[in-house]
């Protein structure tokens, strides 16, 4: 028993040792380019299934796909922008905040940004919304709260993005596909993402939105 024991707490460090200390972003990236590349290319059952039908949810007590819906994505591209944009600030928040809180913040901004869409589509029985952006958008804005002077570099852009801008023109893209409606792609859990992930370190580490208030006024 404790031989097994050890062996489980070696694979869990092990785990850590390979992600940098953030193996539950690593597990979370692992899963949705699995469950979406699977989706796109091998079974579009498991898309189909995954489609999160705010109309639904309720009458057809399609409650899971408020999480399932969050590990697919329409194309490649859409899978591609997610998966690079958690990576850029998903692995360093959890390094900074530690594995709890960090999933903690990944599903309040996944609740809060499905809550949202709900609220807006369910009376639209032919609305149905696929993506982790809600998600992402709390990671990449909480993660601002905490480093605001981080920036990412974007191939061919030949000079590092700041991070808030970054932030700020994704939000811009999303308010304008979001009035375009086109294709499954969940632009209006955007915004409820970027304020659920704000609101969740204001909840949990209000010290932290203190810092950045004072960097912000100098």
């Amino acid at each position: 028993m404790i031989d097994r024991f050890r062996t489980q707490e070696s694979m869990v460090d092990t785990l850590i040792a390979l992600t940098h200390g953030a193996p539950a972003a690593a597990l979370l990236l692992a899963a949705m380019a699995a469950a979406s590349l699977l989706g796109l290319y091998v079974a579009p059952s498991i898309i189909e299934r995954s489609l999160f039908r705010p109309h639904a949810l309720l009458p057809q007590r399609q409650y899971p796909t408020v999480v399932t819906s969050a590990f697919v994505h329409a194309d490649l591209p859409h899978l591609l922008f997610n998966a690079f944009t958690f990576w850029a600030f998903g692995f360093g928040l959890e390094q900074r905040m530690g594995t709890a809180p960090f999933v903690g913040l990944y599903a309040f901004g996944l609740l809060v940004s499905s809550a949202g869409t709900w609220v807006k589509h369910r009376h639209d029985p032919g609305y149905a919304t696929l993506g982790a952006s809600g998600a992402i958008l709390a990671v990449l804005f909480a993660s601002i709260v905490y480093a605001p002077g981080q920036s990412i570099f974007i191939l061919p852009i030949p000079v590092p993005i700041p991070a808030p801008l970054f932030a700020v023109a994704y939000l811009a893209y999303t308010v304008y596909a979001s009035r375009q409606r086109r294709g499954r792609i969940n632009h209006d859990a955007h915004l409820g993402g970027a304020l659920a992930g704000i609101a969740y370190v204001a909840l949990t580490d209000p010290a932290a939105i203190g810092r950045l208030a004072s960097r912000l006024l100098g």
